[in-house]
């Protein structure tokens, strides 16, 4: 197999090529893949309730990606002094699940199937969406993988039951997360303002054993204090709504909500959360690209996964 980047032979600067998961091989055959992480895109926002566009999330994200590519292997953090992401830590990107228009029940589960193909190779799956509701195909897609946490982290609850007949829309998925018999519980955080959750969907939540903590909570108790809600021994699966981040550095997406977190507010809590637990899969949604020309929310979202990518294999190593 050739070397990635500019010690194979190529400089390959990060607007050079096709724009795959941080410059990483694509592997579209999913009964071939071997690799310790899989990205799956779900370009799916036929969920929504107001703005569309997160369909274009993954397409988005994969092309700020690239700006975290320079051909050699590895990021050094002097901060932490750590190399992160080192070349012995194979990411595969596994292209895109088929979306069916006007059909959420035959996109999702082909979304599913992705997930179980990556779950099956023993790799750590990461889906970048879309909207919310393609969690709900993710979750089910670990019903066999052994008891897990959610640790979300968005402006909305998302814990809705049903309206209308809608039960699988970017409004549903913590709810029908919470119903499943692996999902032990749930920590919410980032949960603020005016919601698409009513009261009785907040009541349901923490009945149902979900822990709920808006951004002004979080930032009071600190990362230690966010980290004390999840169960010591718990596996943990992250979904990331990028409307948890201020609009102010994230304007790219269908439902801003200002007042959110910045962005060391976050991460500081996934690498506070690598270290402690195990991590078996995550998701980041929402974006919608055409909302922000800057590209700024897009690469905000790249950043983020390549950190706390970084920290969860750093931090396996180091066990």
């Amino acid at each position: 197999m050739a070397k990635h980047g500019y010690e194979g032979g190529r400089l390959d600067l990060p607007f050079v090529g096709i724009s795959t998961f941080g410059k990483r091989p694509y592997e579209p055959d999913w009964d071939k893949l071997d690799a310790d992480v899989a990205i799956l895109g779900a370009p799916f926002d036929a969920g929504t309730q107001w703005r569309s566009g997160a369909r274009f999330g993954p397409r988005g994200v994969r092309e700020a990606s690239t700006l975290f590519s320079f051909g050699h292997a590895g990021a050094y953090d002097h901060e932490d002094d750590a190399i992160y992401l080192p070349g012995d830590v194979n990411i595969v990107d596994m292209g895109d699940a088929d979306i069916i228009h006007t059909d959420t029940e035959a996109s999702h589960a082909n979304i599913e199937t992705g997930v179980r193909a990556a779950l099956d190779a023993a790799a750590l799956p990461v889906v970048i969406g879309g909207d919310h509701s393609i969690n709900i195909p993710i979750i089910r897609a670990f019903a066999d993988q052994g008891d897990i946490h959610i640790l979300q982290i968005d402006a909305h609850l998302d814990f809705v039951d049903e309206r209308h007949g809608v039960r699988h829309g970017h409004g549903n998925p913590m709810r029908r997360a919470a119903e499943q018999d692996h999902v032990t519980g749930l920590t919410q955080v980032g949960i603020r303002n005016v919601s698409s959750t009513a009261k009785e969907g907040y009541d349901a939540a923490r009945a149902m054993g979900s822990d709920i903590l808006s951004v002004r909570q979080a930032r009071k108790i600190g990362t230690a204090g966010v980290l004390s809600h999840i169960p010591q021994d718990a596996r943990v699966y992250v979904t990331l709504d990028i409307d948890a981040f201020c609009p102010s550095i994230a304007p790219g997406t269908g439902t801003p909500s200002h007042g959110g977190f910045l962005y060391y507010e976050v991460l500081e809590l996934l690498q506070a959360l690598a270290q402690r637990h195990e991590i078996v899969g995550m998701d980041l949604v929402e974006v919608a690209p055409d909302y922000d020309p800057t590209g700024s929310t897009q690469i905000l979202a790249a950043q983020i996964l390549l950190n706390f990518l970084g920290f969860i294999f750093h931090a396996r190593r180091a066990d």
